[in-house]
């Protein structure tokens, strides 16, 4: 039997089920490594995620990346994120979005501006002030 039955593990990450802040903040990192820091360009060592290869599909792989950008906004509610700071988020998804409709253009900014990372550094502020239990050693 499965010896940790409240966590799921798409591709082999443990994303916890659980609300309080320390789950929450798992899932949130998950997501943006996953938009953001999924694999490396080969010969480049720079980090690229979903975000950048989704954006590449015209129209609707910036509606994707923005739903997938809003769940990060959505669990910091849950978190109890003030509301400005919501807004700030928002509007880097929103930025990153449109900027990223743009042809060739916006592909090459989807690599640069990194909203889904933005926006986990507005979190882990956030908790590192109010939740500092939830803070994790970065090896």
């Amino acid at each position: 039997m499965d010896d940790m039955p409240n966590r799921a593990r798409p591709l082999g990450i443990e994303l916890p089920t659980g609300r309080d802040p320390i789950s929450i903040r798992k899932r949130i990192e998950a997501m943006e490594q996953v938009l953001e820091r999924s694999f490396t360009i080969p010969g480049t060592n720079y980090p690229v995620g979903l975000d950048s290869i989704i954006g590449l599909v015209p129209v609707i792989g910036d509606v994707v990346t923005a739903a997938m950008g809003a769940y990060i906004v959505w669990e910091a509610r849950n978190l109890g994120i003030p509301k400005w700071k919501l807004w700030r988020m928002a509007g880097n998804i929103a930025f990153d979005s449109a900027i990223g409709a743009v042809p060739v253009v916006g592909d090459a900014f989807d690599l640069a501006f990194r909203s889904n990372t933005r926006n986990l550094r507005i979190i882990r502020k956030h908790l590192d002030k109010h939740h500092p239990q939830t803070r994790i050693i970065e090896q």
